[in-house]
């Protein structure tokens, strides 16, 4: 039984087209170099290996899962090119391995990479269960998805490997043995003179209109329990539970609409419930890691 972790490179097709042959080709090839870089660093072994895309072997569910982290993280360091911004699809899958890389245990890595978003890593549920557990809590289910196995469908799980301003995680996730972390993450939530703080000892509150939540909503179209923020290993996230949705604002970044689904909270920001914090009247909460 081994870990087949499967990576795509996510924009390449455009920068061909945009740029032709060797700057493209140049710009994909430092981006591969990043992708057998986290191969190496956590005992992998690449069995298969195309222009952007690759199949590598690991022994342990926790290898291939690091080894996909320590790939997004590097790339999402590279600079945009030509205006494309090159990225990585991962998924990994642990089972029965045939010979060098064949078998239903490849085909489903293969699968979930296929499934994944550009800098989305997934797993199935029976790859997850076999993680460490600071590994597992860097993990959210997505219930949306799942990917056909030989008999039944399985659940997908996504790899949380966003860094909020916490030095303690990247000890996990590149150094083999496991590390505690050195500093225990907050966050502080403001909403109407109001001041929340999760911590270790309140680990997650409820957001919403009814008035037994932790965080009473004025506007009406919000739902009576509108949205959840927890705590799961280094993170906060934000679970919507509502009809019209949760609109979050990375600072610095575009604000997404999040319905029914979930969005790991990093650094500080916004969200304003039910409409678009650029609408008129919209009731409004901040949000920043301590």
């Amino acid at each position: 039984m081994l870990s087949a972790l499967f990576v795509s490179v996510s924009g390449s097709a455009r920068l061909f087209d945009k740029l032709g042959g060797a700057e493209a080709l140049h710009a994909v090839d430092r981006c591969m170099k990043r992708v057998l870089r986290g191969v190496d660093g956590f005992r992998g072994r690449i069995v298969r290996t195309t222009r952007d895309d690759i199949t590598a072997l690991f022994e342990h569910a926790d290898d291939a899962c690091q080894a996909a982290i320590a790939m997004q993280r590097r790339i999402a360091d590279l600079p945009p090119v030509s205006g494309v911004k090159l990225a990585i699809r991962a998924g990994f899958h642990h089972g029965e391995v045939i010979g060098e890389g064949v078998g239903g245990c490849v085909n489903t890595a293969e699968c979930l990479a296929g499934l994944a978003k550009p800098g989305q890593v997934l797993a199935t549920a029976e790859t997850q269960a076999l993680l460490s557990v600071p590994l597992q809590s860097s993990t959210r289910c997505l219930d949306s998805l799942s990917v056909k196995g030989q008999f039944t469908d399985q659940r997908v799980f996504e790899v949380l490997w966003l860094e909020p301003r916490n030095p303690g995680y990247r000890a996990i996730v590149e150094s083999a043995a496991e590390a505690p972390s050195e500093r225990d993450p907050r966050l502080c939530l403001r909403y109407a003179g109001q001041v929340k703080l999760l911590d270790r000892i309140r680990p997650k509150l409820l957001m919403g209109r009814d008035s037994g939540c932790d965080v009473t909503v004025r506007d009406r179209r919000a739902s009576r329990h509108h949205a959840r923020i927890e705590r799961r290993g280094d993170f906060f996230v934000l679970s919507d539970l509502s009809t019209n949705g949760t609109f979050v604002t990375i600072s610095g970044g575009p604000e997404l609409l999040v319905r029914r689904e979930e969005f790991v909270l990093r650094g500080s920001g916004i969200i304003s419930f039910a409409a678009s914090a650029s609408s008129p009247g919209a009731d409004i909460a901040e949000f920043e890691y301590l």
